[in-house]
């Protein structure tokens, strides 16, 4: 049999994020050699085993609860020890805490017994500094040898980043000795080193064990942000009292997520997700800056002004590099997953889209209240985004955006469904490279439009050129990519390299929704299709129908639910009227919500409804950056808060239904004031706090 390296499994492992530094654990908090747990910065485990013992034997897990927003508590028994009753009278709590580079854990020890308690607590610690991309491709790093500083420290060093662990108390020993169960005389495999704690406790006594975790890498991309969270914290009041929760965490996570680069820590962008993508994503980044519209433009202005320092000046077929083109991902190092043709230069730009999401993020923070003098600044970067759009986006010239990987080793498919096998024709068929996708079309329509209202504003020539590109592609799209599927006429998920329609029915289509490609007529037509339980009929909307034949609910691309994807479709059925599928979507992402305790992860099965539960991906990223904001996409959907600061009007459209029943919600802001917006079970909006000047429409 074939031995295969495959990616370890990680939906069941408590993660903990404080950017850019992550922590994975099993539920019992133990983080053992094997798999993805251990503890990450910037692209390296620094942390591969943190593994708790008392005399010997692992505590029995009881429970894990977060404690606070970067923390959680894992409660265990030791009931070999104490009063020899039923009930258990040695209880550990391990309370364990990120920080931005490192971890404090305290291990809490109690007794109820009724006469003194002996014990000794250990904690036995190993490193690696395993890449990230070795981790994921299912290997390992070889066990790094660990330096005795003072008493109590342990440090382990190599490629310029050393890792400090230090005990408050205890004694700091050598290798771990042989385990009393198996071969006496064996080694330990892992390399560890091994923290005593000698307990002494009165009968109804407490001590408190800590040690922490210190990481510096001088070399690491990625950093803390200087300063404190830009955005504004909602207070949600709903009917729906999942809303509310779901805000909650979401809100902690993605203040969790928050990252810069080394060279500019005051400009913030998040990163993409735990573990795999805790960096700079030009496509992950800027979504999750626009869904977080509502909470305030800083995010915006920081993320666009990030992405436009690295904004492409030659083409270079490697790194897909191209003028004016936005980056896809930035790392380190090289990223190359063992066993895949996959090798991606540090600075990757393999993305057909993230152009294209730029230009429509600069519009939408402008129109949200972004200061014109920043807007001014980006100006340039603007125009050679535009400059991209029409010098490189269509290799062919066949008047569609499409992409192809020239290098060999980068990725297949380079739009936001980015695996070897997302785009399939509707008998399971793989399309072949060029590949024009259908929300790609969107994309750059809207991005048209957009920077022609940019470029009319701020006095630049060049408006009507690009609303007459957006208008030519708008016809084309309507003559090549609208095909008879089985269930009528819809958009194929894309053009193949033979410009023959790939006539499956996905996700993809909704994305369409808002951009202003498609006319009314057709806006109805994709609405109902999405609304079908073919596509819909899961906790969320299906990335691929389970119509065609490729479907899979457990696929990464073709059946599974994206917590984003469904966001920003549901906002494309709400700008448009469409509020009852829209509400369905909604339902379907509270009961995600919920099932994965208010952190919705980045993708789970496609599975139906009727299955009680979604059924976890088992290698999604949790938490996740674009996952975190749909929380934000919901509250603006359900509110239709919709600001033009530059014209002066604030537009209210409220879904009807509402999803939530009555919803009030304070904290969202517009030109960097703070609002309050409610809307009762009938769908009355009310809004409040509007700056001078904002003039409010609301739709009955």
């Amino acid at each position: 049999m074939e031995d295969r390296r495959l990616q370890p499994l990680l939906h069941d492992l408590v993660g903990l994020v404080l950017a850019p530094t992550s922590a994975l654990a099993g539920p019992d908090g133990q983080i053992r050699a094997a798999g993805v747990q251990g503890v990450f910065h910037a692209d390296a485990r620094v942390l591969s085993q943190a593994l708790l013992r008392v005399d010997d034997r692992e505590p029995e897990p009881l429970t894990h609860a977060p404690d606070g927003p970067y923390g959680a508590r894992f409660v265990a028994l030791a009931r070999w020890l104490g009063d020899p009753t039923p009930d258990p009278t040695v209880r550990l709590d391990r309370v364990r805490r990120m920080t931005p580079a490192g971890l404090t854990e305290e291990i809490r020890v109690t007794s109820t017994a009724g006469l003194p308690v002996t014990a000794t607590v250990t904690v036995d610690l190993a490193c690696d500094l395993a890449p990230i991309e070795v981790v994921k491709s299912g290997g390992h790093g070889e066990p790094l040898t660990a330096k005795t500083g003072r008493p109590g420290e342990l440090v382990w060093a190599a490629d310029g980043t050393t890792v400090t662990v230090t005990a408050e108390a205890g004694e700091v020993s050598g290798p771990v000795r042989p385990a009393t169960v198996g071969t006496a005389t064996a080694a330990d495999p892992t390399g560890a080193y091994r923290i005593t704690w000698p307990v002494r406790l009165a009968p109804g006594a407490r001590t408190t064990l800590r040690w922490r975790l210190a990481v510096d890498d001088p070399r690491a991309v990625v950093v803390r942000p200087v300063g404190d969270t830009a955005w504004s914290r909602p207070t949600v009041t709903a009917d729906d009292h999942r809303l509310r929760r779901l805000v909650d965490r979401s809100v902690d996570d993605l203040a969790a997520l928050r990252l810069a680069t080394a060279d500019t820590p005051h400009d913030v962008f998040l990163g993409a997700g735990v573990p795999w993508f805790l960096t700079l994503f030009g496509r992950d980044s800027i979504w999750a800056a626009r869904m977080l519209l509502p909470l305030g433009t800083e995010l915006a202005g920081g993320t666009l002004r990030t992405l436009a320092r690295r904004q492409g000046t030659r083409v270079d077929g490697e790194s897909g590099e191209a003028p004016g083109k936005i980056m896809h991902e930035l790392r380190r190092h090289e990223f190359h997953l063992r066993g895949d043709r996959l090798s991606l230069p540090a600075a990757y730009y393999g993305t057909v889209d993230a152009t294209l999401l730029w230009i429509s993020l600069l519009h939408d923070a402008w129109r949200w209240g972004l200061p014109e003098a920043e807007v001014a600044d980006l100006l340039p970067h603007l125009e050679a985004a535009l400059g991209w759009l029409a010098d490189h986006a269509d290799a062919d010239g066949d008047g569609f955006v499409e992409y192809v990987d020239t290098s060999g080793h980068g990725l297949a498919n380079q739009g936001w469904k980015d695996s070897f096998d997302a785009v399939r024709f509707h008998d399971g068929r793989f399309a072949e490279a060029p590949v024009a996708l259908a929300e790609v079309q969107g994309y750059a329509y809207e991005a048209a439009v957009a920077g022609a209202a940019l470029l009319d504003a701020f006095g630049r020539p060049g408006g009507d050129r690009w609303r007459g590109y957006a208008a030519g592609l708008a016809e084309r799209f309507r003559t090549r990519f609208w095909v008879d599927g089985p269930l009528g006429p819809q958009p194929a998920l894309a053009l193949d390299g033979r410009k023959r329609p790939v006539d499956s029915l996905t996700s993809n289509i909704g994305h369409l929704l808002g951009t202003g490609l498609l006319t009314g007529a057709e806006s109805t037509t994709v609405a109902e299709l999405l609304s079908s339980v073919a596509l819909s009929g899961g906790f969320g909307l299906r990335t691929m129908s389970d119509l065609d034949a490729a479907f899979s609910p457990l696929s990464y691309h073709c059946g599974s639910v994206w917590a984003h994807d469904t966001a920003i479709v549901l906002a494309g059925l709400a700008r448009g009227g469409f509020s009852v599928p829209a509400a369905r979507l909604a339902d379907g992402l509270l009961a995600a919500g919920e099932a994965f305790d208010y952190r919705l992860p980045e993708l789970f099965g496609g599975d139906d409804r009727t299955v009680g539960r979604p059924v976890p991906y088992p290698a999604a990223c949790r938490p996740q950056a674009w996952s975190a904001a749909v929380a934000v996409v919901l509250l603006q959907a359900a509110t239709g808060l919709d600001p033009d600061v530059p014209a002066g009007r604030v537009r209210l459209r409220p879904l009807r239904p509402g999803p939530f029943g009555a919803l009030s919600v304070s904290g969202l802001r517009v030109a960097g004031s703070p609002v309050d917006v409610a809307v009762d079970r009938d769908g009355t909006a009310r809004i409040s706090g509007l700056p001078a000047g904002l003039t409010v429409d609301v739709e009955p």
